[in-house]
Formats: structure tokens, sequence, C-alpha cells
């Protein structure tokens, strides 16, 4: 039966991915008003505002830094494909916790990135005590997080109460 509890669940965890794909996750401002340091789901930027020569006018000029991050992008996109998977496993309810299972490590590795990239990383930008502004697409995963365990916890609730039911036949 595809109208469980569960299948909302791996419903919301395939949204927040969509989200978290397409917003951005964490932000930080640098020490001058053209710094700005962004992170994606595809790649990790830097403005920084480069001193003017001599003989140029006195006005600062942009330079920005990119690294792509596309392996965070892949991930999460495995998460969204493997939980709109499971929502048509409804009937082997063993392989949609094995699937839950996956995503939460799948899901924590994306946080580990973000936090590495975040905290770590980031930190050599602008202020280093100031750790930046966590995002939309960061508050999508964390979502994720907690979608996931409540349709693993769903899916083992239906699963003892199936099993329960063949022990009394």
């Amino acid at each position: 039966m595809i109208q469980r509890v569960q299948t909302i669940f791996l419903f919301l965890i395939v949204v927040a991915m969509g989200i978290a794909l397409s917003n951005p996750i964490w932000e930080k401002m640098g020490t001058q008003s053209l710094e700005t340091a962004k992170l994606t789901a595809l790649q990790y930027t830097q403005q920084r505002a480069v001193a003017p020569q001599a003989g140029v006018p006195s006005q600062s000029i942009p330079v920005t830094f990119e690294v792509s991050v596309w392996y965070l992008g892949l991930l999460i996109g495995l998460v969204a494909l493997s939980s709109l998977y499971a929502i048509f496993q409804f009937k082997n309810r063993l392989t949609q916790t094995a699937l839950c299972a996956v995503n939460a490590l799948m899901l924590t590795s994306i946080m580990g990135i973000i936090l590495y990239r975040t905290l770590y990383a980031g930190k050599e930008f602008g202020n280093p005590s100031d750790q930046g502004t966590f995002l939309t697409g960061f508050y999508a995963i964390v979502g994720a997080l907690l979608f996931n365990a409540l349709a693993n916890r769903f899916i083992r609730r239906d699963e003892k109460l199936v099993r329960g039911s063949d022990r009394l036949r």
C-alpha cells in the first residue's frame, strides 16, 4: 500500500533534496563590503576585493575563486533517487529499511562535507571567529535527516505489526 505514513516522509526527503540542490547552503561575509563566500550543492565560491594598483582609481576590484564540489550534488541526488525508489518498494519493507539505512549514511556524509567546508575550510576567509550563516539548503538537509529517521521508524513499526499478525495465525 503506497498510502502509508512512511511514503509521505520518503517523499518529503525527495522534496528536501530538491530544495538543497536549488538553494544556497551557506554564506559568509568578509571584512570588506565586496568579500563573500558561498556554498551551494555544486560549488564553493569566494569573492575577494583586490586592492587597486598605482595609477588606477581607488575602487576595489572583486576577484572570484570557485571550487567545484560536484560530489556534494551527486550525494544529494543519490539520496533523492534512493528515497524515490524506496517509495515504490512498499511491498518489501526490509528493502525499504535498507534504503533508509543507506540514506542515513549518505546524509551523514553530506553533513560532514558541509561542516568541513563551512567550519574548517571557510574559517580562513574573513573574520575567523564568524562562522557564517547557514541558509535554506542546509536546513533542508537537516529536515531530510529527520524525515529519514521518521520513515525508518514507521517502516519498522509496520514490519513489527505484520510479524505479530503472522504469529497469531
